[in-house]
């Protein structure tokens, strides 16, 4: 595990996370493609929001079970809410939101959630 620091294109919201990036998600589903969105879950005790709880705003849509967090002063999506298959409580963290993470080095793992129902 990588211990990183992210934030939203303002700085407004701030936060880090520890991950591999062994899996990083490239979904295909409507807000993930509008949002250009690279994904890597974690659980939520390995996620820390360090500034900007203030500044973030929710949105849910389609089944609600995930809380997507955006900055209200800029619009970027630095992480979701919601929780693993087993239950237990989860953040998708925006990879492009970390700091120092060469994004052409990643191997992405496509999802196919524009066809999930």
């Amino acid at each position: 595990m990588t211990r990183f620091d992210g934030r939203c294109h303002c700085g407004a919201v701030r936060f880090s996370v520890e991950t591999d990036l062994a899996q990083v998600i490239s979904c295909n589903c409507s807000i993930c493609s509008r949002h250009g969105l690279l994904l890597s879950f974690v659980p939520a005790e390995r996620f820390t929001l360090t500034a900007g709880e203030e500044a973030l705003k929710d949105y849910r849509f389609n089944t609600m079970r995930i809380r997507h967090r955006f900055c209200g002063q800029c619009g970027v999506e630095p992480f979701a809410e919601g929780a693993m298959p087993d239950g237990s409580p989860m953040r998708a963290v925006n990879v492009r939101c970390l700091d120092g993470v060469d994004l052409a080095g990643l191997t992405l793992t496509p999802f196919d959630g524009r066809n999930l129902r």
